[in-house]
């Protein structure tokens, strides 16, 4: 209950962090935060300071994050979202389940909100979980614009705790996030400051010879990257933010001895992988994507961006580190619990910046251009694709119908192609579910993999009837991402599912980076051989080279985007439609809006 000397507590902590420039969501600050059916919230622009820098943040209820949506499976809920920006704005609920016109993305479920209007939002609340919501319009997302949501189960939560703290992991810039885009199309290494120099050249030269590593480098050059890709946009431009505070201000969650503490973390980042661990102190995962899922323990979890995870910890000194590094090791989140506020604990030194190597690239002892040019590239596309790149859908194989019935057989195509193709992982892109991802895996302590995770519950559809696969496809040179090598202004119609089918998508990493790959609407079963445990995710990291497979029911009707959760490769074109038609029904072909290429 929230008393009077309560209130008072929180109140006098917040007039605190006020004094001070930072002020963290009460919800951050340990003020619980009851169920609700009915909500009011504001977007708008608002100061906002971090590392001693000031700025305007795009804001929810005037914070960053906005505030924590706590609602109650069973539950209709009714959101009345009021737009006091100058431009159009809009909030996509992330991983819920919920009527096509609720879904919330600029010109392919609804309009937007204008500016001075207000949008209700209604829907029932099917699920239970950790997730959160975001805008779908522009790049707001970069600016702010997002916040946590949890849902209560309707019966006993199968999860035990004594007490939880709700963990948003961001990414924050000063910068215009136009400019930002603008330079990656201009230099897609921009904000690369790990490039490899002369000295590593004959560094590596005498460790493995001249010709090997005049081998390995053109193989990079021919690819238009190099080992140290690992993120678009680093720490040379971001700070990083545990709560919507940087790492100095020192975000605290307090715990009393013995108790179990449920940690729910939700990467609402827009270009950041996080690696997360708290040192010394294992974590057991109990929830991927809101779903349940068997208790898995680890000591670390890369979380990709738009993924949430669930964990138990069981503290056992007055203070620990939360520790969330960055992939590329430019910078870091971070955070601590405690038994009183004031507390610290070590923050782990960063470690070096990891190198990919053409193993992970699904190009460990092949040429490259031999790949490119055999039959043997890989054995089923989604489709055809024209010299110039253009989409013809009718090739897609959107009506093949039935293709080996039970093992849903996909039929072989020609690889995608055009402008938008720079390379391709071809028949070398294989399972790497069991993989830790670069850059983790060496340290002897244990990192989470999509292979050990198990749902708590069983599943039991059908096996699909037809299967569809897509190449995740980019010209890293050019700045250029796509599927199947088309982006998406360039796209003639929308991907189409038959209300509910069930059907099989693979998933075909050809280019050298993860891919946070989110379809909304439905839920996807990730195939990681736990057969009628399979877990259930509403994102999927796709690593370099990776060929992964999921199972879909479409049971959601309606036009739902499909993209790359990394908000810049999104609004470069990696995006697609998908929609979901009743008998009779005719497919949509509104796909502008958000996802439409900007270049």
């Amino acid at each position: 209950m929230l008393t009077r000397r309560r209130f008072l507590n929180d109140a006098s902590a917040a007039g605190l962090l006020a004094a001070t420039g930072v002020l963290a969501p009460a919800w951050a600050r340990g003020v619980p935060a009851q169920t609700m059916t009915d909500v009011d919230l504001t977007i708008a622009e608002t100061a906002f300071s971090a590392n001693g820098r000031r700025g305007i943040a795009t804001t929810i209820n005037g914070g960053v994050p906005g505030p924590l949506l706590r609602f109650r499976e069973g539950d209709d809920v009714t959101l009345r979202v009021t737009n006091r920006l100058k431009e159009d704005t809009s909030i996509h609920w992330h991983g819920i389940l919920l009527p096509n016109g609720m879904d919330g993305v600029p010109g392919v479920n609804f309009d937007g909100i204008k500016p001075g209007q207000t949008f209700v939002y209604k829907f029932p609340v099917r699920q239970s979980g950790t997730y959160w919501y975001h805008s779908h319009s522009g790049l707001q997302e970069q600016l702010g614009h997002y916040g946590p949501m949890i849902i209560d189960p309707a019966g006993e939560d199968r999860v035990a705790f004594d007490r939880e703290h709700v963990i948003v992991l961001s990414d924050w810039t000063f910068e215009n996030p136009d400019r930002v885009f603008a330079k990656l199309k201009k230099d897609a290494d921009y904000y690369n400051r790990s490039k490899r120099t002369a000295g590593d050249f004959l560094r590596d030269a005498r460790a493995n010879g001249l010709g090997a590593t005049m081998r390995e480098r053109r193989k990079w050059a021919e690819m238009r990257m190099t080992p140290t890709d690992i993120a678009d946009v680093t720490g040379a431009t971001y700070t990083y933010l545990m709560n919507g505070v940087d790492p100095a201000t020192n975000w605290t969650g307090l715990f009393r001895p013995g108790e179990r503490v449920r940690l729910r973390i939700i990467n609402a980042s827009a270009m950041t992988y996080f690696d997360v661990r708290i040192p010394g102190l294992p974590m057991t995962v109990v929830q991927a994507d809101g779903i349940d899922v068997e208790p898995v323990e680890t000591d670390e979890i890369r979380i990709a961006v738009a993924e949430t995870y669930d964990v138990i910890i069981e503290p056992t000194g007055d203070a620990h580190t939360v520790f969330a590094e960055t992939m590329d090791r430019s910078g870091f989140a971070r955070g601590v619990l405690a038994v009183r506020n004031g507390l610290v604990a070590p923050t782990p030194a960063r470690r070096a910046p990891p190198r990919r190597d053409m193993a992970s690239m699904g190009h460990g002892g092949h040429d490259m251009a031999a790949d490119a040019d055999s039959d043997a590239v890989h054995d089923m596309s989604a489709a055809a694709e024209p010299a110039d790149g253009a989409a013809d859908h009718a090739a897609m194989g959107h009506d093949m119908g039935a293709a080996g019935a039970a093992a849903a057989k996909p039929i072989r195509h020609d690889h995608p192609g055009g402008p938008g193709v720079a390379m391709m992982a071809g028949g070398a892109a294989q399972d790497r579910l069991s993989e830790p991802g670069v850059g983790l895996g060496e340290d002897g302590w244990r990192v989470l993999t999509y292979a050990q995770l198990r749902n708590a519950g069983m599943t039991h559809a059908p096996e699909p009837s037809r299967a569809l696969e897509l190449h995740l496809t980019s010209n890293m040179e050019r700045y250029m991402w796509s599927f199947d090598g088309v982006k998406f202004s360039d796209v003639d119609g929308p991907i189409v599912f038959e209300h509910g089918e069930r059907l099989r998508l693979v998933l075909v990493n050809d280019t050298m980076m993860e891919h946070p790959i989110h379809l909304h609407g439905m839920f996807v079963e990730l195939d990681n051989g736990a057969g009628h445990k399979r877990p259930l995710k509403h994102t999927l990291n796709v690593k370099p080279g990776e060929r992964m497979s999921v199972l879909v029911t479409a049971d959601e009707p309606g036009d739902w985007a499909f993209h790359c959760h990394l908000l810049y490769h999104m609004v470069a074109g990696m995006m697609r439609v998908v929609s979901v038609r009743k008998d009779g029904d005719v497919a949509a072909s509104a796909h502008a809006g958000h996802g439409a290429d900007k270049s």
